[in-house]
């Protein structure tokens, strides 16, 4: 079968878009993306060969080419995934779509199509089996009418005798010369589908060949891809660590940047500082003569704090010595008190010695 329908046989039945996998031939288990993107998916059907294919084709590339048949079944896997095998072509096709909708009508129309071909297929067993019982019977009515000539060949001896007999025979053998042709005319038109039949498996050799070729070129491709993939993988390896590079190198501009504005802050903080330095600088000389007349002030108070110092110690030199005076004072006041009142004591007996005098007298 080639790859692209011819139009004048082949027309597309339904249409749908879709991302194509194929599985890891490998591993069995894997998924292996067919196509970059998504790619058109078409149903065809052949009506010389009352066949159906699903046909994808990416640019120039061939991705599915699938004749169906009764005994393949497409499964969901998920909502907007499905897959069929193929053992014609000895893979299983994955379809991702963008929407579980378009994934449902085209499981819809691979059980449609699927059913069609079923019934494509019980007809044909049946016209063969047609064919094949109409040719035993040709077979067998062959020898017959042989016979029948021969036994015709013999009554045409005694046909100059004429009665019932031979016209009974002459019908007999005229129905026998119709089966006879219409046997021959059976063998040519089945010698002719013999030919058919030949012409089309030769056409189904060669296809095969085309496609043993083409799978040794696609499994070229498959390693060479392969090969592509390893060093894609690597190189994308690669571009993540220059990836996280930058990303270390984003990290520490940003830390600079944060840092650069902080100083920058600061560098702000500094020059508000030094304009004030620069407005007090204006004022120090005020200062400084204010600070000399300061000075002279502190002088002259630290002479007078001299002069007060001296006062200070000439007074309590002189308070010291008021304090000896006055303890001398109390000493003598005391002394005074004490003779005071021994007189004031003999005073008292005095008066008491007069008082009592006066009584007596």
């Amino acid at each position: 079968l080639s790859p692209v329908p011819p139009c004048s046989r082949e027309q597309p039945i339904f249409t749908t878009r879709a991302h194509v996998f194929q599985i890891d031939p490998s591993t069995k288990k894997n998924w292996v993306p067919a196509s970059k993107q998504a790619v058109t998916v078409s149903y065809f059907y052949d009506s010389t060969r009352n066949s159906y294919r699903i046909i994808s084709v990416d640019g120039a590339k061939v991705i599915i080419n699938s004749t169906i048949t009764p005994n393949m079944t497409f499964t969901k896997t998920s909502q907007k995934f499905g897959q069929w095998a193929d053992s014609r072509a000895n893979t299983v096709f994955g379809l991702g779509f963008p929407s579980e909708q378009q994934l449902t009508k085209f499981a819809e129309k691979f059980q449609e199509v699927k059913e069609a071909a079923k019934l494509a297929r019980d007809r044909s067993q049946e016209k063969i089996e047609t064919s094949s019982n109409h040719s035993q019977e040709s077979g067998r009515e062959t020898p017959s009418s042989t016979r029948a000539s021969s036994v015709n060949g013999t009554d045409d001896e005694k046909a100059s005798h004429g009665g019932p007999a031979e016209a009974h025979l002459k019908s007999e053998n005229d129905k026998l010369k119709f089966a006879l042709a219409q046997s021959s005319s059976n063998v040519k038109k089945w010698e002719t589908e013999l030919q058919s039949l030949r012409e089309s498996n030769a056409r189904l050799s060669t296809a095969l060949q085309e496609s043993a070729a083409s799978i040794e070129h696609w499994k070229k491709q498959f390693s060479a891809c392969k090969e592509e993939n390893e060093q894609l993988r690597g190189k994308i390896e690669e571009l993540e660590e220059q990836c996280n590079e930058v990303n270390k190198e984003k990290e520490r501009n940003a830390q600079l940047s944060r840092r650069l504005q902080e100083l920058e802050t600061e560098l702000q903080d500094k020059e508000l500082e030094l304009e004030e330095l620069r407005k007090q600088g204006e004022i120090i000389p005020e200062l400084m003569s204010e600070c000399e007349s300061v000075s002279e002030q502190l002088q002259a108070a630290e002479k007078k704090n001299k002069d007060l110092e001296e006062k200070v110690r000439t007074l309590r030199t002189e308070v010291e010595e008021n304090k000896h005076r006055q303890t001398n004072l109390k000493t003598e006041l005391k002394n005074f008190l004490d003779v005071l009142d021994g007189k004031i004591d003999e005073l008292h007996d005095f008066r008491q010695g007069l008082s009592k005098l006066g009584v007596d007298n």
